[in-house]
């Protein structure tokens, strides 16, 4: 997979869970922060988002915005700014309390938004996450993230209509969804023109996005600075300097970082021996592994995956 793909699935627990919500004026919701991220999307009418403990920094919402709460940040949604807001609240497993069916007939709701969110392991956050804001605004604009607004349209439809296959169909949406609105940001925030940075660069410049490619795809190999310099034609000096502006760290920090999330996961999801799992994080012995994923996590592997 790609660098920005990886990042997701690194963190990534369960399944997504989405609905779509009818909402009749005057309305309002309070979301309590929580672990994963979430999202909603105005399909009609107009809403404010208020920021917990920033309500000053109210968002106006219109028809086709998307907004984006990376950080699981709590926040209240209203109809009109000076709404009291109810409470709603997660249900213990982290998903959202399931909407009441959509009448058929009667009165036209004023606002219909699609709402979502996905379960995050904050313990391992990606640093390209880490990057992002608490709040992703995301205006419609004509002409503009044309491929997410059609990953929306598609999501609604299903969740609007279910029909045979819609539960596999609504949860690769949804992944599809988030890849969107990622990219969206970090591919579409630079002004034309504008040097990119931060992980906006690390994922658009051909140096940086080559060795990036490259530690993914094969995060066993003994790279080398040298080595991964080489990838986008580089100096060892200029490419280091460049790498660690971008990712927050050094290009063999980060590789060691990428190798213990990876050998994480595996640990978590792969009943695998541990042998594998080493030669997969490129450690030829399973000591090495050991005392490396223990300075990083704090516990021996063995408890780690007992744990998990």
């Amino acid at each position: 997979m790609d660098v920005l793909s990886d990042a997701i699935s690194a963190m990534r627990l369960g399944r997504p869970h989405s609905a779509l919500r009818d909402k009749f004026a005057p309305w309002g919701n309070r979301f309590d922060a929580h672990d994963g991220a979430g999202f909603h999307v105005l399909l009609r009418g107009s809403a404010w988002l208020l920021p917990e403990g920033d309500e000053a920094r109210a968002v106006a919402l219109g028809p086709g915005d998307v907004v984006f709460l990376a950080h699981g940040r709590g926040h209240t949604l209203v109809s009109e700014v000076g709404v009291e807001p109810e409470d709603f609240r997660l249900r213990p497993d982290g998903t959202w309390p399931a909407p009441p069916p959509r009448p058929c007939v009667g009165p036209t709701p004023d606002t219909v938004m699609l709402c979502g969110a996905y379960l995050l392991d904050r313990a391992r956050a990606h640093p390209l996450l880490d990057e992002l804001p608490d709040v992703v605004h995301l205006p419609a604009r004509v002409g503009a993230h044309r491929s997410l607004r059609a990953a929306v349209e598609l999501l609604g439809e299903e969740l609007d209509e279910p029909r045979p296959g819609s539960d596999t169909i609504v949860s690769a949406l949804l992944d599809t969804l988030l890849l969107y609105i990622l990219r969206a940001w970090w591919l579409g925030r630079d002004e034309p023109g504008a040097h990119a940075s931060g992980w906006s660069a690390a994922l658009t410049e051909p140096p940086l996005a080559a060795a990036l490619r490259a530690m993914h795809a094969d995060p066993a190999h003994p790279w080398t600075v040298a080595e991964l310099a080489a990838l986008g034609g580089l100096s060892r000096a200029a490419f280091a300097r460049r790498f660690a502006a971008a990712v927050g760290m050094p290009p063999l920090a980060y590789l060691t970082w990428w190798r213990m999330t990876t050998a994480g996961r595996q640990l978590r999801e792969e009943d695998v021996p541990l042998r594998v799992v080493a030669e997969r994080a490129g450690y030829a012995s399973e000591f090495a592994f050991a005392k490396a994923f223990k300075r990083e996590f704090g516990v021996a592997p063995g408890q780690y995956r007992r744990a998990s």
